[in-house]
């Protein structure tokens, strides 16, 4: 079969501006707990799209582990491809697609740390293996299979059960300027709806043409 031949019909809901929530976050947690409901498979999962002081775009799947008013949460090392991006243009896009319900929901906004004491009350939540792996790898940087499970015995070495959170490690938030939620409609005519924060703080909503 063509790849250009694979198509799908979506046809299982609709969005309608008389029915969507009046803030874009109402929205969001309405649409998470019903992917939640329907065991939509990693529904924490969303595209991070930054780019670098140049302009030049990268993206890649981090884990949302927070989101209310203020934004959307996600945790990394600081001083990843992602983290030098950030640091040197905040502005950035987030993708969530559940595609069992045929919906993405693209968020965009500027993005900085969350306090130290949110990460280290996160990271102290994390599993030991993933608090040793933040201490032993330096990600995003060139590294042997073997260089870097000897980093990871040598950290287990040094702190055994409760190494501490490394300054290198921890939260972002994103704070969304914009929402788009997409549903997907038969004949491609798909709900696009937008929400726009104004300079007052205030959400307009309007429609997209698909």
């Amino acid at each position: 079969m063509s790849i250009a031949a694979i198509r799908q019909e979506y046809e299982k809901h609709v969005l309608l501006e008389d029915t969507a929530k009046s803030t874009p976050i109402d929205q969001f947690a309405l649409w998470f707990d019903e992917a939640l409901a329907a065991k939509v498979p990693e529904p924490t999962a969303m595209t991070l799209a930054t780019a670098d002081a140049s302009g030049r775009p990268s993206a890649r799947i981090v884990l949302c582990k927070g989101f209310d008013d203020e934004g959307f949460v996600f945790y990394t090392n600081y001083l990843s491809r992602k983290g030098h991006e950030i640091a040197a243009q905040p502005w950035a896009s987030l993708l969530f697609f559940w595609q069992p319900l045929e919906r993405q929901v693209r968020i965009e906004g500027v993005i900085d740390q969350v306090p130290a004491a949110d990460s280290d009350a996160y990271y102290k939540s994390r599993p030991l293996g993933a608090r040793i792996g933040a201490w032993a790898s330096a990600q995003s940087q060139p590294v042997t299979l073997d260089a870097l499970s000897a980093k990871a015995a040598e950290v287990q070495a040094r702190f055994g059960d409760d190494p501490p959170r490394p300054d290198h490690w921890g939260g972002y938030r994103l704070r969304p300027a914009s929402f788009e939620f997409w549903q997907g409609r038969r004949s491609r005519l798909h709900d696009r709806l937008v929400y726009q924060r104004t300079d007052q703080g205030a959400w307009t909503m309007g429609r997209l043409s698909p």
